[in-house]
């Protein structure tokens, strides 16, 4: 049974409406694919909502956010895997929600591979070709293109047993692209593989992506592989979208308090406004600081907002720092050439920093100074959204 107060519609939290969302991932020219006002429903509980995403040609965009969020749920949707309530959807200019899975033109990788065990590579990657009434001597070309795309050529004879894991990925790569489809969907194909062959099978779908120009939609929870591979990213929760933009933007611009939390770490400091000066805006901030920060907009005495820094941007121990906190360090992981420490600064929650270090690391219980730079934070209201 699902709690129907808990999937009530909710507006999109972003700052714009659905309208602009689609406006701002709208490619110059013809979507490559776009979805418009896209609801899915099961039974009364609803997946998806309003979703509204227009994709460019040849671009890699990420669909991103935790388990439950309906990324996955919108990825079958292009497939014809899931019915879409109302809404539609277009590859090419040409609508194909209404139309059999078998009539459009998508390539998809899935997580668990899918490859025919008792087939050789060759006719695992020649599969879709044979069903669609290929010649015998384009099948071979195409399949050997494939797999030198691949970086797989002369695996045509062996069993998906007698590959690693990777390799097992590449050719389930090889067998979506193999007939040149219009789009490629990507539903976490690296979740099954270790940490070291996750980071080289990124680089490498990435540029096969560009090899082929392929526009290719990825699904992942992944935050770190949404941002190396990402042309833009899409931040989902709860079936809504939270925020559409490029890596940078989503990361260095939250528009919400959920994108700020779920994309990467960040610093939440809760205050409230107390002076205006031009566009800086001083904040006493629940710790008992004092701090400053660059505002969009005059904001009034007593507002309530919070303070977002990405622990990049804090300063630990530099000689003219700004919005200077006295703390105390908590714990240290020493990553080689950087280090990550948890700092006691006042309140429930100790801030993170991460930052170069030349030498050893600080040890646990040193006193340090932290600050950030008053343009190098974003600004939330009393709702969790961006102050703009």
């Amino acid at each position: 049974m699902h709690d129907d107060k808990l999937h009530e519609p909710r507006p999109v939290t972003a700052g714009v409406d659905r309208g602009q969302l689609a406006q701002g991932m709208e490619p110059m020219g013809k979507p490559a694919v776009e979805f418009r006002d896209i609801d899915i429903f099961y039974g009364k509980f609803a997946a998806v909502r309003k979703f509204s995403l227009a994709i460019g040609k040849g671009s890699f965009v990420t669909l991103l956010g935790p388990s439950g969020c309906g990324k996955t749920t919108i990825l079958r949707s292009i497939a014809g895997l899931v019915d879409i309530s109302s809404g539609q959807i277009s590859i090419g200019g040409k609508r194909v929600d209404d139309i059999p899975i078998y009539k459009r033109n998508i390539g998809l990788v899935f997580q668990n591979y899918a490859l025919f065990p008792h087939k050789n590579v060759f006719d695992n990657v020649a599969f879709g070709l044979k069903y669609r009434n290929v010649p015998k001597a384009e099948i071979v070309r195409r399949v050997g293109k494939a797999l030198e795309m691949v970086r797989l050529p002369g695996s045509e004879k062996k069993l998906p047993s007698q590959l690693s894991g990777g390799q097992q990925q590449r050719i389930a790569l090889a067998r979506a692209i193999v007939f040149e489809p219009e789009v490629l969907l990507l539903d976490e194909p690296l979740s099954a593989l270790d940490a070291n062959m996750r980071e080289d099978m990124r680089v490498e779908i990435k540029k096969i992506q560009k090899e082929t120009g392929i526009t290719a939609i990825f699904v992942t929870h992944d935050q770190e592989e949404a941002l190396s591979m990402s042309d833009r990213i899409v931040v989902m929760n709860a079936g809504v979208v939270e925020q559409i933009g490029t890596p940078g933007e989503v990361y260095d611009r939250p528009a919400t308090a959920f994108v700020a939390n779920f994309l990467g770490k960040a610093n939440m400091l809760p205050g409230t406004v107390s002076a205006m000066d031009g566009a800086m805006v001083t904040i006493a901030l629940a710790t008992g600081h004092t701090v400053r920060a660059a505002s969009p907009k005059s904001l009034a005495p007593g507002s309530a907002v919070t303070v977002v820094v990405r622990p990049q941007k804090l300063t630990v121990c530099a000689a003219a720092i700004a919005n200077r906190l006295a703390g105390r360090i908590v714990s240290t992981s020493y990553l080689g050439g950087n280090a990550v420490y948890e700092i006691d600064i006042g309140g429930n929650t100790p801030v993170r920093a991460n930052t170069l270090i030349d030498g050893q690391p600080l040890r646990e219980g040193e006193p340090v100074d932290v600050g950030f730079d008053p343009k190098g934070c974003v600004l939330l209201d009393a709702q969790g959204v961006r102050i703009e």
